[in-house]
């Protein structure tokens, strides 16, 4: 039986050496946990989640930089990238994700064949993907905590970076843009999956300046309960 943290915390160090049914349970004590069924394709995932994501804001958080928890929602451009991703041939590829959230396109990568490294600012992003992970395909992902201001230098490249609406802020448009170069091998592909964002205009003007240009854009019409939006899949290689 795992001894939990008497202060109820369940600390990032805590979390971090929890697999299986012990993470399971330690993430049942951090949050009020919900499912969701996805169905993407011909495979079916449980993703397991904070039931409600307003719950988990934290004012120093956004004092700090804004930060606000949209990874513990499931976007969906999310869906569609995951779509993407298992029409795929990822044998013998390593896989970057930018911001993996609930785990929904690590997930449909690494049903694909992709080595997949999935990153994310909030470290509770990067459990409840290993979770979800374990659950659904019985292993997990390699996992990284990154800020995208401060790129690893010890990351690596990778033959294909992913990413699914994470364009939603000015600042990111340049970011992302930086973290792609930087993290793509040369040959390599990045695919992104947009609803449309205000600031997907600026990412594209700065692409020429980080080395990188788009070699494909494909759009879907994705339903979301009531709203059906247009996401792009965006390819992007070194210029």
């Amino acid at each position: 039986m795992t001894e939990f943290p008497t202060d109820g915390t369940t600390d990032a160090t805590f979390l971090r050496a929890l697999r299986g049914a012990a993470l399971d349970d330690a993430l049942e004590c951090r949050f009020q946990l919900g499912e969701e069924t996805v169905a993407i394709a011909d495979r079916q995932y449980v993703l397991r989640k904070p039931a409600n994501a307003d719950h988990l804001i934290s004012e120093a958080d956004y004092v700090l930089d804004e930060r606000l928890p949209y990874w513990a929602d499931l976007w969906p451009a999310a869906r569609q990238l995951a779509a993407t991703l298992l029409a795929e041939s990822g044998a013998g590829r390593s896989l970057l994700e930018l911001g993996c959230g609930l785990g929904l396109d690590t997930l449909a990568a690494m049903d694909a064949g992709f080595a997949v490294t999935a990153t994310d600012y909030y470290e509770d992003a990067l459990h409840v993907t290993r979770a979800n992970a374990m659950r659904n395909l019985g292993r997990e992902p390699s996992t990284r905590l990154v800020d995208w201001r401060h790129w690893p230098e010890d990351i690596g490249t990778f033959d294909v970076v992913m990413a699914a609406d994470v364009i939603y802020e000015a600042e990111y448009s340049t970011l992302v843009a930086r973290c792609i170069s930087r993290a793509l091998a040369p040959g390599g592909e990045a695919i992104l999956a947009d609803p449309g964002r205000i600031a997907l205009a600026g990412f594209f003007e700065g692409l020429p300046t980080a080395g990188l240009r788009v070699s494909n854009i494909d759009k879907f019409e994705v339903t979301d309960g009531a709203v059906t939006k247009e996401i792009q899949i965006i390819r992007i290689r070194h210029g």
